[in-house]
């Protein structure tokens, strides 16, 4: 048995990279049988069938799946933004936080075009690294922390995502050239009713790893975590909870919590602090809608 990765699942095909080598392989038909979706990204055992051609004989459990896009065992998530033009939408950005790190995928957040700062320092730029996150800044035109993003891309399977126009392609280029031009072959649009779905490949990098680009977002469903434990995802929220008096405090209401105090000392971006209770009164609502 040979072991790997789906790297590209196409025409029935699932394409499983091992080591320098890439298996076009089958399913075996108990898949299809018990309903078993495979995807890109999952880990996968092989029986082969001629010269890198195969049969996919066993899935390996997974440890988080991702549905935008809809991929398996992602380690890191490279969420960038432009630090202007456009104005990143903190919104989104919070959002997709949440997203992730529910899903047990560590965030790290790449802000671009930092040279339109003119070597002005920037409030969103502190508050996200105050916050706990790793942040990269990055610039095209000067180069400034691309060998960061190389550092952080280099391991494991990453997923490389944020919104349109804020310089993605540009930046894979910087790491490997000709990446972004591969991401846009295998970027095809496979068009069903109303609907549109892009192929998703993860692509292997020249110094390790692999990454997918995935399409611009410009909005998030509310993420699927419980009321009580959204503030796990808000590092700098989680990092004054355990003062709250009350058990289960929301942060919301509550009397005696410890978080509204660090809020009012100024030690939480209040901003950051609302998009958290506007994440956590869209959670409530949707608890109550299924009751």
């Amino acid at each position: 048995m040979i072991r790997g990765v789906i790297v590209k699942a196409y025409g029935g095909f699932f394409y499983v990279k091992s080591g320098k080598e890439v298996w076009e392989c089958t399913l075996r038909g108990i898949f299809r049988h018990r309903k078993v979706d495979v995807m890109v990204g999952d880990h996968v055992e092989l029986s082969t069938e001629g010269e890198h051609k195969g049969v996919i004989e066993k899935v390996i459990p997974r440890r988080n799946l991702l549905n935008r896009p809809l991929l398996a065992n992602i380690d890191q998530a490279v969420i960038v933004f432009a630090i202007i033009d456009p104005a990143p939408s903190l919104t989104l950005l919070d959002r997709f936080l949440v997203q992730v790190g529910s899903q047990g995928i560590q965030p790290v957040i790449c802000f671009n075009k930092i040279d339109l700062l003119k070597g002005q320092e920037s409030r969103i730029i502190n508050t996200y690294s105050a916050a706990g996150y790793k942040v990269i800044n990055t610039s095209i035109k000067t180069g400034d922390g691309i060998n960061d993003l190389i550092s952080v891309l280099k391991e494991g399977t990453t997923v490389f995502a944020g919104p349109s126009g804020v310089g993605k392609s540009s930046l894979l280029n910087k790491v490997q050239p000709g990446l972004a031009l591969k991401t846009g072959e295998i970027g095809l649009k496979i068009k069903r009713g109303k609907h549109t779905t892009r192929h998703v490949e993860l692509l292997s990098l020249d110094i390790g790893g692999l990454v997918a680009d995935t399409p611009g977002f410009s909005s998030l469903f509310v993420p699927e975590v419980k009321r009580e434990e959204l503030f796990y995802y808000f590092p700098e929220i989680e990092k004054y909870s355990d003062g709250c008096k009350y058990r289960g405090c929301l942060h919301n209401t509550e009397p005696h919590c410890a978080v509204k105090d660090a809020l009012s000392q100024g030690h939480i971006d209040k901003g950051r602090y609302e998009r958290y209770l506007e994440i956590l009164a869209e959670i409530i609502e949707k608890e109550r809608n299924f009751l």
